[in-house]
């Protein structure tokens, strides 16, 4: 088929489908004498594939898998594929652990009952606790996420970190984990903070499930495509 029916089998316009091939997208089309392209159904099945991979991963990452299925063994490439669920998965567990965090601190907040400034924890004890370094809590502490107080020691001082920093950390790891930047859980400490809803960082994470869950449907789409790919590959 010529390179216009190629673009009106998968929607792309015919300037992207030339740019695809030339990205190594898909094979490089047949040539007549004239140098016009003639493109398979091989070829359309990979534009097809691509569209969905890249609303999955990502343009760079699927430009870079479509190139990859097509020369690796059929193992490996498989297991490329596999990779992307995985990661998937892992997008989603980190935001619901996130909103979970959350809806915790939330419903803290909402009881109304003031700390308990007894109860503390060193540094070292909070960074095992929370699965971080120590180092990771003082650079949160220089961004104003995490407050804790100082002790006088016989060398000098120490942090403890109170129910209260302790609540800031956790919510703060929650959100880090979930993929949130600094400012974004800057936002979210000012929120606790100031004893107000939370519900502007939950809407935030509901919307990020939601997006994680058409990625999903979207690499679960392109799936039987790019197995015929690998399958039909030369190097399998």
């Amino acid at each position: 088929m010529t390179t216009a029916a190629a673009a009106t089998a998968t929607g792309y316009s015919v300037q992207q489908v030339r740019d695809l091939e030339a990205l190594g997208v898909i094979p490089e089309a047949a040539r007549s004498p004239n140098g016009y392209r003639h493109f398979s159904a091989q070829h359309v099945r990979s534009l097809r594939a691509y569209r969905d991979l890249a609303a999955a991963v990502g343009p760079v990452e699927a430009r870079r898998a479509m190139r990859d299925i097509r020369l690796q063994p059929r193992a490996e490439a498989a297991s490329l594929i596999c990779g992307f669920h995985a990661r998937l998965n892992a997008e989603r567990e980190q935001a619901l652990s996130a909103r979970s965090a959350l809806e915790t601190i939330n419903e803290e907040a909402a009881t109304d009952v003031p700390p308990v400034e007894d109860d503390s924890m060193s540094i070292t004890e909070l960074s095992q606790a929370l699965g971080v370094r120590s180092s990771t809590l003082r650079f949160w502490e220089k961004a104003g996420l995490v407050a804790p107080s100082r002790v006088a020691t016989r060398s000098g001082t120490a942090r403890r970190y109170t129910v209260t920093a302790i609540r800031e950390a956790r919510i703060t790891a929650a959100l880090r984990s979930g993929g949130y930047r600094i400012p974004d859980v800057q936002k979210a400490i000012t929120a606790i903070r100031d004893l107000d809803d939370v519900s502007d960082s939950l809407i935030a994470l509901d919307a990020r499930l939601r997006s994680i869950a058409e990625r999903t449907l979207a690499l679960l789409r392109t799936g039987a495509l790019l197995a015929e790919i690998i399958e039909s590959s030369p190097a399998s």
